[in-house]
């Protein structure tokens, strides 16, 4: 895809997406963690141990590869995506290769923001960074990707 014709998605669409994701998921995950007591844990500020976090990580990741792992390997977008017309790709306009996708531009991100202080302060930069020219947040620039208009 030539440079000139990168049509980028608006930061508007980019986060639209982003929140139809997030509903989906949470409309999931919720009831799992009322089911499982999670979420009554957390009302009394009680923590996770590491390994409870670590099997929510899995559960996480894999309702949102259920979700839109079809669509992220064959379009480049996931639900929210569809929903507001936008895709990923790389650099050079292509769809990226989906364990590259997935790893760089998803599991690094979830794996900084899950670090104490330094992941909300991450996720506050990562959401930031993306009022550049490029439009790009940082987990774009980890992964070598960009969001354009389907």
């Amino acid at each position: 895809m030539e440079e000139a014709t990168i049509d980028l998605a608006s930061r508007w669409k980019r986060l639209g997406g982003a929140l139809i994701d997030a509903i989906i998921s949470m409309a999931i995950l919720f009831p799992v963690m009322i089911v499982t007591g999670i979420w009554e844990k957390s009302l009394r500020g009680e923590g996770l141990s590491l390994s409870q976090q670590a099997v929510y990580f899995a559960v996480g990741l894999a309702v949102f590869l259920a979700l839109n792992g079809y669509l992220l390997y064959t379009k480049g977008q996931t639900i929210g995506k569809t929903v507001v017309k936008t895709r990923i790709v790389n650099l050079n306009g292509n769809l990226p290769p989906f364990g590259k996708l997935i790893t760089l531009r998803y599991l690094v991100l979830w794996v900084i923001t899950a670090i104490p202080i330094v992941g909300g302060v991450f996720g506050v930069v990562n959401a930031l960074v993306i009022f550049g020219s490029e439009r790009r947040c940082v987990h774009d620039y980890i992964a070598g990707t960009r969001v354009i208009n389907a």
